[in-house]
């Protein structure tokens, strides 16, 4: 954790000064120094994988016309997210918290009625392939809130992140300085979404070894 830390810092001090290579290769280091402290941790791999496919959309939006390969790298880091929370009492939990739902929906609609204008304007081919993205990421923040509020918050950090450079595809303005706050949200949203889900996991398996015996004595 103190080495995603250290390299956290340093990437957002990086982006602020525009260091432009120096920051791409502290950005490269970010997500697999986050996987390793979940594999040590002994977490979900599906956790470990959507970190790495999200350093595949990190390492792919560094490079001119790889947007729409980024794109379906966090794609597919959000597909990993979604199946763990799922797995583990997200729909349940959204009954109880069905205000997420209804938060979650809100918020896609109302990205996606600001910025399909501009986007059509700006890129017209990335209309698409935007909307569908932004359904998986919508759909990550809401059923992280379903298992862990934690992961919920992270989650929807990860909405604003992208909603955030969005914007910029979109030629809409956006909070300055943009880069900053792009990356702040995104490290910090990935941070609370790996701590949940290593809480959930470790919390899960304490009351499963708790309940091995009882059920044992009951027999």
């Amino acid at each position: 954790m103190i080495l995603f830390l250290a390299l956290s810092a340093v990437n957002v001090v990086l982006v602020a000064v525009d260091a432009g290579l120096a920051a791409s290769l502290t950005k490269a280091l970010l997500m697999p120094a986050l996987a390793l402290w979940v594999v040590r941790q002994r977490g979900p791999r599906l956790l470990v994988a959507a970190l790495l496919l999200s350093w595949v959309g990190d390492v792919a939006l560094e490079v001119d016309g790889l947007f729409v390969v980024g794109m379906a790298g966090f794609g597919a880091a959000h597909v990993c997210f979604v199946t763990w929370f799922v797995r583990h009492g997200a729909l349940a939990g959204l009954r109880r918290r069905w205000w997420a739902v209804v938060a979650g929906v809100v918020a896609w609609a109302a990205t996606i009625a600001a910025l399909w204008g501009p986007l059509g304007d700006e890129a017209p081919e990335l209309q698409i392939p935007i909307l569908v993205y932004s359904l998986l990421l919508t759909a990550t923040a809401v059923t992280a809130f379903g298992v862990s509020l934690t992961a919920g918050v992270g989650g929807a950090l990860f909405l604003l992140s992208d909603t955030l450079i969005a914007m910029d595809v979109a030629g809409v303005d956006r909070p300055e300085p943009g880069d900053v706050w792009v990356m702040v949200t995104y490290l910090a949203a990935q941070l609370l979404l790996a701590l949940g889900i290593v809480r959930s996991n470790r919390s899960e398996h304490i009351h499963d070894a708790a309940s091995f015996p009882a059920a044992e004595k009951a027999r």
